[in-house]
């Protein structure tokens, strides 16, 4: 019995070896089983469905929000006086994105547009698109400064247009028209007898451009050659550089489409990628760690060298010509016009830019943008782009609608572009990326943990089993022992006790 015992001890210490082995497996190979699935399914093909869907018409819901810089002061900046504003929003719109002709290449890249559409959202919004908001006219004070170095007599001519078809230095028009255009005889005119001049060809409003469009012909890589290179820009509209900048460094399309990142990211990664409304590519740099309902995540942020101008920091000379740090001269993608982008309210940028115009109060929390991406794949969870449109103006002799305007920077609109992974796919997320890992994790350490108690336990009854044995073995052999000598002095007395009986005979 004891025997078999001490088999079976045996027995339970190589099941707890094994299950040691296999608890050491899992934690050298479980990473890389993770890993691999990774790779599968982060490469950008239709087997992959989840990610395919996600790529192709992102589920998530996205949002626009939009903020006026509604002018108090009209008249009295017509004199030279400071600009004085008050935010007006936000007017938020759902944002809805989906990829069409979708073109799958040879050389592992795949082709797409990808069409955008916005739909106002009243619930979301303080107001609605009729409200009435006061903000520099474009048309006006863009054109003048577009034409100051021409002659004084055509200069006359064309303030005297402006008077012909009634446009001011300053527009008065509801959200919905600033947004998505209103009817002008200048508009009109000027895209019958000057085509071209103007980025749309109906009605003039600051994005009517934008709804109803694509971003331009994207071909990117699908990682299926190599996974480093994954949502990774080829080309956009069959170009591999621009040619609206300066120099060569500044007219790179580098990074993504700005929607997906390749996996495996670590804290020294970055995030390029290119912008077409922004006419160049951006680069977001590392913050802090963080977590959203279990997932963890890298924050990336702006650096402030991202609008910085030449002379604040030398990379940045191409997109140059440049005003104050903090400003991206977009003139020259934008039909020449003085328009400028910035970060909300100017933050991160010169101080002296908030001193020319009243009512501006930058703050990181409101105003910095920011992208929460899960570093393991390279998705976003959370995704913030905050941007401001600002128009260039200043007095130009021989135009009477521009006054005595003091030269300044004026901000028109910020936007802010936000979406968060939530909903069934966040529950899919956390349960892939999440939960599965945990437990892979703790039955690593649970089968090690497990195997050893055995090994131990079992070592210790095998001990006690074979000390028993033992000491079974040595009282047999003793009894045994005892038993002989008895034997033994029971047969010398029979064999003494006969001897005295014969020797009495």
């Amino acid at each position: 019995m004891t025997v078999n015992k001490a088999k079976a001890a045996v027995g339970f210490i190589i099941a707890g070896v094994l299950m040691v082995l296999l608890g050491t497996l899992l934690a050298f190979g479980g990473p890389l089983i993770i890993d691999d699935q990774i790779v599968k399914n982060t490469v950008i093909s239709p087997k992959n469905e989840l990610s395919y869907t996600m790529w192709k018409d992102i589920p998530v819901p996205f949002f626009m929000s939009v903020y006026f810089f509604h002018i108090l002061n009209p008249q009295e900046i017509l004199k030279g006086e400071k600009p004085m504003v008050e935010q007006r929003g936000p007017y938020v719109y759902r944002k809805r994105c989906q990829k069409d002709n979708i073109t799958f290449h040879p050389n592992d890249t795949v082709s797409y547009r990808e069409y955008r559409m916005y739909f106002f959202e009243p619930t979301m919004s303080v107001g609605n698109e009729s409200d009435v908001v006061t903000i520099p006219n474009m048309l006006v004070l863009g054109a003048s400064v577009m034409m100051e170095n021409l002659p004084y007599a055509l200069r006359l001519m064309i303030s005297a247009t402006f008077k012909t078809f009634n446009e001011g230095p300053f527009l008065t028009k509801t959200v919905g028209e600033l947004m998505w255009g209103y009817d002008s005889g200048l508009v009109d005119f000027l895209n019958k007898y000057l085509p071209g001049m103007l980025p749309s060809s109906g009605k003039f409003g600051l994005f009517a451009e934008f709804n109803n469009s694509n971003t331009g012909l994207f071909t990117i890589f699908t990682g299926q050659d190599d996974i480093r290179n994954v949502h990774k820009v080829d080309s956009w509209n069959g170009l591999t550089e621009l040619s609206y900048w300066k120099t060569p460094q500044c007219n790179m399309i580098n990074g993504t489409a700005g929607q997906m990142w390749p996996p495996f990211m670590t804290k020294e990664s970055t995030l390029p990628f290119y912008s077409p409304d922004a006419c160049r590519s951006m680069e977001l740099i590392y913050q802090r760690p963080g977590e959203m309902k279990g997932i963890p995540l890298y924050r990336y942020v702006a650096p402030k060298t991202l609008f910085a101008n030449g002379t604040d920091y030398a990379p940045n000379e191409g997109f140059c010509p440049c005003r104050q740090s903090g400003l991206l001269n977009v003139s020259g993608c934008r039909h020449n016009s003085p328009v400028f982008i910035s970060h909300p309210h100017f933050f991160n940028a010169d101080p002296v830019l908030l001193d020319y115009v009243q009512g501006l109060h930058p703050s990181e929390d409101e105003h910095g943008l920011f992208i929460d991406i899960h570093p393991q794949t390279g998705v976003p969870l959370n995704v913030s782009i905050r941007l401001q449109l600002n128009l260039y103006m200043k007095s130009v002799s021989g135009i009477t609608e521009t006054g005595k305007i003091s030269e300044v920077v004026m901000p028109m609109i910020w936007f802010e572009e936000s979406g968060y992974i939530d909903g069934p796919i966040l529950t899919t997320f956390h349960t892939n990326l999440v939960v599965l890992p945990a437990v892979m994790t703790y039955m690593q350490y649970g089968f090690i943990a497990l195997g050893l108690a055995t090994i131990l336990i079992a070592a210790l009854v095998h001990h006690r089993l074979k000390a028993a044995l033992r000491r079974h073995l040595l009282t047999s052999t003793v009894i045994d022992n005892s038993r002989a000598v008895k034997g033994s002095h029971d047969t010398q007395e029979k064999h003494v006790t006969s001897n005295s009986s014969n020797s009495e005979k």
